[in-house]
């Protein structure tokens, strides 16, 4: 009889949970996106129904997934159950989402000084492929906000201080304002030009960080993110 036999299911549990917490934690799996079904799971890692579901019990204990009934199993992000997340439900409104938005400004600001003083080349290539991304589902009429929000996480990653990664993959998908307020339908003119701007404002920022240029890294992130403030600001009721 295999080793692999011989196995108890706690251990094969761990496995799956171990492997399944390395790959959120390393940005293959990324906070909001949805985990790959249960029966997709027992394929992959050749276990059984209750092994993937005590597995996903133990994720969701420590904070890193949580379930919603009748979708599916979607990642949080990495960490335990007493680290800092803010929850979709938690950001509803638009002031809710401009409180986001301003702690944002705070943290990410600092993050893209960083990351202009110590990114290496492989930080610039994975910024450039989430850039190219962006265009691409742009042009394709798609609103791109996954690679959006993988943008701003390379960037965070490329300030080599995991705590900025840790917080926007806490944030996950919806740390980006249109994807709490705005549906999910095909582009207007009106909405595509204004994806343009975005992606003009991710460019500065990558230049400056492609240059070294710290005061001028800060100087766009803090840009881009008031811009998207202040656009929500004017959308809020008078009063």
């Amino acid at each position: 009889m295999s080793t692999t036999a011989l196995r108890r299911p706690r251990s094969l549990t761990a496995d799956l949970v171990e492997a399944l917490g390395d790959r959120i934690r390393d940005g293959r799996l990324l906070a909001g996106s949805k985990l790959p079904r249960e029966a997709d799971l027992m394929v992959e890692f050749g276990v059984s129904r209750t092994v993937v579901r005590e597995a996903m019990s133990k994720l969701q204990a420590a904070g890193m997934v949580e379930t919603r009934h009748g979708v599916g199993t979607f990642v949080v992000g990495p960490g335990d159950a007493s680290s800092f997340r803010i929850a979709p439900d938690q950001v509803v409104t638009l002031q809710e989402v401009i409180g986001v938005l301003e702690l944002r400004i705070a943290v990410e600001t600092e993050a893209a000084g960083l990351a202009a003083s110590r990114r290496d080349a492989a930080n610039l290539q994975a910024m450039r492929s989430a850039l190219d991304t962006f265009v691409l589902a742009v042009e394709e009429g798609r609103d791109a906000v996954g690679s959006d929000f993988q943008f701003h996480l390379e960037v965070a990653r490329a300030s080599h201080n995991h705590h900025f990664a840790d917080l926007l993959a806490a944030l996950g998908g919806m740390m980006i304002p249109r994807a709490r307020l705005e549906p999910a339908v095909p582009l207007t003119p009106e909405r595509r030009e204004y994806l343009q701007r975005v992606h003009a404002e991710h460019e500065s920022l990558y230049e400056a960080i492609a240059r070294q240029d710290a005061d001028a890294a800060r100087a766009a992130m803090r840009t881009h993110l008031s811009n998207s403030r202040e656009r929500r600001r004017r959308a809020m009721p008078k009063g």
